[in-house]
């Protein structure tokens, strides 16, 4: 009689693009749980009945949980990066919060990052990777507050990665000076975004029960353009005198 050959299980041939995007989706969603043994091995069943998997082996848990795993060490390197180059280059004391500790706590930081689709400057929810360039130059995979995966972008931390701007509140009109670089919220052709700016004049004016009064001229770095705007669309960048 003959012997019946041992069935060999197939290799794993890698997750399919869909199933990534479903990965990352949960990794932003349940960061604290996607290691825990049960919940991969649910996510592992789940994607060995997709339709698409047919004929492909199954997945096992162990390799959900070592997809999540590698994920999560990236996206903590790709964080310590930006914080290391955080401790070099960002200021220490900010104007706009004038009575906060001299030593930051780096890791308490939070980000915004400029979009290289429309140049203007979004939160940042999480650094997903890091690479180095042939440059020597670091870039970061950004996941912006507010967005999918399929959104995220790469992006140079020196050049386009900074602490986040701070809005102002009404009492800290008078920090605000001529010459000053300030986020300013454009409203244009039907869009409103985060630009770079830098004030050109200010009308100061007595504050109501409103709040603050004055005017301040600004002009965008990006197109040039001017405009009035009051200090509510303001935010003030880490970089100020006290």
């Amino acid at each position: 009689m003959d012997r019946l050959r041992p069935r060999h299980r197939k290799s794993f041939t890698g997750f399919t693009k869909t199933e990534i995007e479903k990965m990352e989706k949960m990794l932003e969603v349940s960061r604290e749980t996607v290691l825990d043994k049960e919940f991969c091995q649910y996510v592992a069943r789940a994607f060995s009945r997709y339709s698409d998997r047919a004929g492909k082996p199954v997945v096992k848990w162990t390799e959900v949980h070592n997809w999540f795993h590698n994920a999560k060490q990236e996206s903590a390197k790709a964080s310590k990066n930006v914080l290391e180059l955080a401790g070099a280059s960002l200021p220490v004391k900010s104007s706009v919060k004038p009575t906060e500790e001299k030593n930051q706590d780096l890791s308490e930081l939070e980000f915004e990052a400029r979009s290289s689709k429309d140049g203007a400057w979004y939160d940042v929810d999480m650094f997903v990777a890091h690479r180095e360039l042939i440059t020597g130059e670091t870039e970061v995979r950004v996941r912006f507050v507010g967005y999918g995966a399929e959104e995220d972008e790469w992006i140079n931390i020196k050049k386009g990665v900074r602490e986040r701007s701070v809005p102002l509140e009404h009492s800290e009109c008078h920090k605000v000076e001529v010459g000053d670089p300030v986020l300013c919220f454009q409203e244009k052709d039907d869009q409103a975004r985060h630009y770079d700016a830098h004030v050109l004049e200010i009308q100061r004016r007595m504050h109501d029960i409103r709040g603050c009064r004055c005017i301040f001229l600004v002009r965008y770095n990006h197109d040039e353009s001017e405009e009035r705007v009051r200090l509510k669309r303001l935010c003030g960048r880490p970089t100020y005198n006290n």
